[in-house]
């Protein structure tokens, strides 16, 4: 049963990795942060707003709205070129003496392990197929288990890079900035803790099939995890069984 879930699991986590690989500027309602700015100015009653959203390969800027004594004007969006890393500078400028260039160090260094993750997670969703073949579900099973768990690894990184990254950096942003410019999480941030939930549960799916199809070494190490990841989940939800059992 867990072994016919694994497929399902990983072809999930495969779509949510790849949709994150294509976020903005390439599908501009995907992003990993989402920036906004606003400056008044009182004695002209006047005021700009606009923001922009950040995805892997670059960013979406939306038209800026300008305000003065009752005039309001509209900037059509724009999008920069699609490439691995950029430089902000040109986006927000210099606000209060802040310093945008700082942002681009740390996405550049990130963002190329989004596809690389989603690449890994397609290698496993491949081999998973041949799980549900009698023939080669312990073959199967086995690669599955080794690309799923680098995909596993290099998701979980990816996740917990984007968190650490986004909240690091608004703060220096809103800190620096006055509270003129800020910063706030995206929904590809929340799609990769998706995408990691359904590749740490389709590990127990393939060690399932290799534990049920092999009695030598690897099946023996198979069960070893999948015991381990039992316990783990038994220690999450100690009441569990007992509520299916209808004892509380």
């Amino acid at each position: 049963m867990l072994a016919a879930l694994a497929p399902f699991l990983l072809f999930s986590a495969f779509l949510l990795l790849l949709l994150v690989s294509i976020s903005a500027p390439i599908i501009k309602t995907i992003y990993i942060f989402k920036l906004y700015a606003n400056v008044a100015v009182g004695v002209l009653s006047a005021d700009a707003r606009s923001n922009a959203r950040f995805g892997v390969w670059g960013y979406c800027v939306e038209g800026i709205s300008v305000s003065i004594l009752g005039q309001t004007e509209t900037t059509p969006t724009s999008c920069s070129k699609r490439h691995l890393g950029y430089d902000l500078s040109g986006i927000i400028g210099s606000a209060n003496g802040y310093n945008p260039r700082v942002l681009s160090k740390a996405l550049t260094a990130v963002l190329v392990l989004h596809p690389i993750a989603c690449g890994l997670t397609f290698l496993a969703l491949t081999t998973s197929f041949a799980m549900l073949r009698p023939g080669t579900a312990r073959g199967a099973s086995i690669l599955t288990l080794i690309f799923g768990l680098l995909a596993t690894l290099v998701t979980t990184a990816v996740f917990l890079v984007d968190v650490i990254m986004v909240a690091v950096v608004r703060t220096k942003v809103h800190n620096e900035s006055d509270g003129v410019i800020w910063l706030t999480f995206g929904n590809a941030v929340w799609m990769a803790l998706g995408a990691t939930v359904a590749l740490w549960l389709s590990l127990t799916g393939a060690c399932a099939g290799i534990c049920g199809s092999s009695r030598g070494r690897y099946g023996r190490y198979a069960c070893l995890i999948l015991g381990l990841l039992r316990i783990a989940y038994a220690s999450f939800f100690p009441n569990r069984r007992g509520r299916k059992a209808g004892t509380y």
